[in-house]
């Protein structure tokens, strides 16, 4: 396993690291998680060098939380753990977002609801510590509040002890730099993979240039890189992966393409002993300003499989061959045909 600085902050992250939504639970991902099961994933995970685990109090409403402390109860001292503040439900206060597992979920970046948050993280967790605390989305309008309050929150959190860095997630390169105004921030988490390549334009070499971590997620596009996904794949009801706002790509009509550029980089498998995931995590990871990938699971051989992409290295004319088969591909069309 590889591990890398957090951006300026103290905290060495493995280059790969834990995405513990799916743990959580809920009708959104198709089917009931096994809690034990979990648990033994997150360990398997911990065995393979894997030390940053994110989860989020939104993921199963404190459940993911809950299942990381069982998880490393004895190992604490070895592992980041990293969770967020700002999707609220208890009440009204913030901004409506969405509907989610039957809640409204509304963002507030308000100090007095972190202070709320903060401390029943802390308690799920089972710790006296965050890591590293990120706000999970930006603030927005009618109650928006101003980033400097939330940065001020935040600052004064780290200097209580009860979080050692500040990381963002979901942000704007206007609202980043905005952030970074306020005080040090560790890392920064979004969506990245080599069919949802938006960041490229501004936001990796904006983190490059400043020395901020990124926490990529969504890397594997919900398992449709790793070609286990065929066109014969039927998705349940009202499961997350069915939205074709989120998953363009997992359109019959456009999978079908992202299939056929898969299966034409098996012999690059064959050549370096590894799968597909593996072979799309590594190229993500050598992609300029890509420093960290969250890599999501709910079985002991998926979490076995991404951790070993850190240790893969493949040539620089093979990444750039992979790259023009991305670019050939086009874009995604937006209505099934």
């Amino acid at each position: 396993m590889k591990y890398l600085p957090l951006g300026n902050s103290s905290l060495s992250s493995s280059v790969i690291g834990f995405g513990a939504w799916a743990i959580g639970g809920g009708a959104v991902w198709g089917d009931a998680s096994d809690d034990s099961e979990s648990i033994a994933t997150i360990q398997a995970a911990l065995d393979a060098g894997i030390n940053l685990l994110d989860t989020a109090p939104a993921y199963g409403w404190g459940h993911s939380e809950r299942l990381i402390a069982k998880a490393i109860a004895g190992r604490r001292d070895t592992v980041l753990l990293a969770t967020k503040c700002g999707l609220w439900w208890d009440d009204t206060r913030g901004s409506y977002f969405t509907e989610f597992n039957g809640k409204s979920i509304y963002r507030s970046l308000r100090p007095d609801t972190i202070a709320i948050e903060i401390e029943r993280s802390l308690s799920d967790l089972a710790t006296d510590r965050i890591d590293l605390y990120q706000i999970h989305w930006p603030a927005v309008e009618p109650d928006k509040t101003p980033i400097e309050d939330t940065m001020a929150a935040l600052l004064k959190l780290r200097d209580q002890g009860k979080i050692r860095a500040i990381g963002v997630c979901n942000l704007s390169p206007a609202e980043l730099e905005t952030y970074l105004s306020c005080g040090e921030i560790a890392s920064h988490q979004f969506r990245y993979s080599m069919l949802s390549r938006g960041p490229e334009a501004a936001m990796l070499p904006m983190c490059r240039a400043r020395n901020i971590a990124t926490l990529t997620y969504m890397s594997l596009e919900q398992g449709l890189l790793t070609g286990k996904i065929g066109m014969d794949h039927q998705f349940k009801e009202g499961e997350f992966r069915t939205s074709a706002d989120w998953f363009p790509w997992l359109l019959p009509v456009n999978r079908r393409r992202v299939l056929d550029v898969l299966a034409g980089w098996h012999p690059l498998c064959e050549t370096h002993g590894c799968s597909l995931a593996q072979l799309v995590l590594a190229w993500t990871l050598a992609q300029p300003g890509v420093t960290h990938v969250l890599a999501g699971a709910r079985k002991l051989h998926h979490i076995r499989e991404t951790a070993a992409a850190a240790d893969l290295e493949i040539p620089a004319a093979e990444i750039a061959r992979m790259s023009r088969d991305l670019a050939a591909m086009g874009e995604p069309a937006t209505q099934p045909t």
